[in-house]
């Protein structure tokens, strides 16, 4: 019998070792119908691994459980529960715990920060933080990377800054966390100060996690050149190394590179999995590579028996639809295994809408507000379509319904980086401390384009104002008083880069092309969708986006 209880538990830890959370869990029960008797450590484990899926009515059973045995005191198993709820998101029951826990260590602690950073109780975070009796690397790491993965990035770069201030060590894991979040800002000056820090602390040579961080930072922040030096220079590569790669060359829109980077990879003997083929089905499809596109995609179901994610089929309705293969992208809609979700209608709206397919674009809107009606941006899509074709009633209707069901648009916003210094922008936004000089600059700039033929486009502007009004609104779209900040803050020749949350509208892409002429400078934008890199009035996208 005791034979068998070791055998069991050491099964149990195994499969939770080897990612089979929900395999453990589920062989767990079977064991318990059998008398299996419960120790503190393999309830801990089981519980870390309802976790790491999700399994909050599960992890709520070994709860009660642990309560039953008398081992609500151990420590481990304590902040074992803590982090389940964390990762479940129920913060409430998780601060329960750790409140009512006798003794805390600095790991209970960590995991504590790390659950109020997930929920964006950043502000509870810190205060948590800042009252720490000792701090340990880990204790930084949980609050800089909770700060990152709650969209709080520049104020997790501020505590890296306190942290090497404070002398507090840092390590591999700390690298990447403010890699990570380098990437997300394209805060470029700040990550290439981040990769002379990793040459300085010797984690460049050897540890993968810091290496692939480092490509995919370089790629996010427009600079791929230096994400393929990185990447021929590691000594190690694995999937996630490769994977960076391709996606990187797919949001550039250098589609072929990207498949060539596909192709190498499987030469060379490592397995693509599902995030690879993702990558290299969003290079295809910002580059108009319908069949290398069918090529990936069957390589993904037939050779490797990937079962395709909702974004695979996503991407392949996207390609097919750029290229104006609307009746294939609809049969393949049709005969896929699942209920088409939002992303993908929206994904097949917007080239129904670039394309003027003025029928497929009623009929995919229709379906579309019906199946998500609380989705503000295929409203937006439709509203602009309408307004383009000079369908008023369309027009009407749409912004009718958005009044009626309560629905608001996101908030555009751009960012940009200037001496290490994140600046931030909404549509119309006067905060800024140059605001004046940027809205003179940006208007005598726009008298200049307009003398040179530019039109503003204003058929996406949803109040009901005169023209002149409309083109104001238009002249204060973030993207363009991001890229004003720019000029009027770096020298002539300078690079400019900038991030927005969602799609670059259209007159903002045709303005960034013609300053880029005028002014004589290179301007990076990277979007929702992908990188734009503009240089003498021409775009690296060519108009296909």
């Amino acid at each position: 019998m005791m034979h068998r209880t070791l055998s069991n538990a050491k099964t149990i830890t195994n499969l939770i070792y080897q990612g089979q959370s929900r395999q453990a869990i589920v062989l767990f029960h079977q064991v318990l119908k059998n008398g299996f008797k419960i120790t503190e450590f393999l309830l801990s484990a089981i519980v870390r691994a309802c976790g790491r899926v999700a399994a909050i009515k599960e992890g709520k059973q070994f709860h009660c459980m642990a309560i039953k045995h008398g081992f609500n005191r151990d420590m481990i198993l304590m902040t074992s529960l803590l982090d389940m709820y964390s990762k479940c998101n129920n913060i409430t029951e998780a601060r329960l715990i750790f409140d009512e826990m006798p003794q805390r260590d600095v790991i209970a602690t960590n995991s504590m920060i790390s659950g109020l950073c997930w929920s964006h109780l950043t502000l509870e975070a810190i205060e948590l933080f800042s009252n720490m009796s000792r701090r340990d690397a880990g204790s930084w790491n949980s609050l800089i990377s909770g700060l990152g993965h709650s969209s709080e990035g520049r104020t997790g770069l501020v505590f890296f800054e306190k942290m090497r201030l404070e002398g507090a060590e840092v390590d591999v894991m700390t690298m990447v966390s403010v890699l990570a979040i380098c990437s997300d800002l394209a805060a470029l000056s700040n990550g290439k100060q981040c990769h002379g820090l990793v040459i300085k602390y010797g984690f460049e040579l050897g540890y993968l996690p810091v290496g692939n961080a480092i490509i995919d930072m370089y790629a996010k922040c427009g600079c791929m050149e230096d994400a393929c030096l990185c990447f021929k220079n590691m000594p190690l590569k694995n999937v996630i190394s490769w994977t960076a790669l391709i996606t990187g060359y797919g949001k550039q829109g250098r589609g072929l590179e990207a498949l060539e980077a596909f192709d190498t990879m499987e030469v060379e003997g490592v397995a693509p999995n599902k995030i690879t083929f993702l990558g290299a089905l969003y290079a295809c499809s910002h580059a108009g590579l319908v069949q290398e596109g069918w090529r990936v995609f069957n390589t993904m179901v037939h050779k490797y028996s990937i079962a395709p994610m909702m974004e695979h089929y996503t991407c392949m309705v996207d390609l097919l639809a750029r290229s104006k293969c609307f009746s294939e992208a609809y049969k393949f809609i049709e005969r896929m295994p699942v209920k088409p979700d939002t992303r993908l209608l929206t994904a097949f709206l917007s080239s129904c809408c670039s394309h003027k397919n003025l029928e497929l674009a009623r009929s995919v809107g229709k379906k579309l507000l019906e199946s998500a009606p609380e989705e503000a941006g295929a409203y937006m899509l439709l509203s602009n379509f309408y307004g383009l074709v000079g369908d008023l009633q369309g027009v009407a209707k749409v912004r009718r319904l958005m009044l009626d069901r309560g629905i608001r648009k996101e908030k555009a916003c751009t960012w940009i980086e200037i001496n290490k210094t994140v600046h931030s922008f909404q549509s119309g936004d006067r905060s800024h401390p140059l605001s004046k000089e940027i809205y003179n600059y940006l208007q005598h700039l726009f008298k200049k384009l307009k003398a040179n033929g530019y039109v503003p486009d204003t058929s996406m502007v949803m109040q009901n104002v005169d023209e002149q009004t409309k083109e104001e609104i238009v002249l204060g779209h973030s993207e363009k008083l991001a890229i004003g900040l720019g000029l009027i803050s770096t020298p002539p020749g300078t690079r400019i880069v900038i991030v927005k949350n969602l799609r670059v509208c259209v007159d903002c892409h045709v303005v960034t092309g013609l300053i880029s002429k005028i002014e004589g400078r290179e301007i990076v934008a990277r979007d929702s969708n992908r990188f734009h890199h503009f240089k003498d009035g021409l775009c690296s996208c060519e108009n296909h986006w």
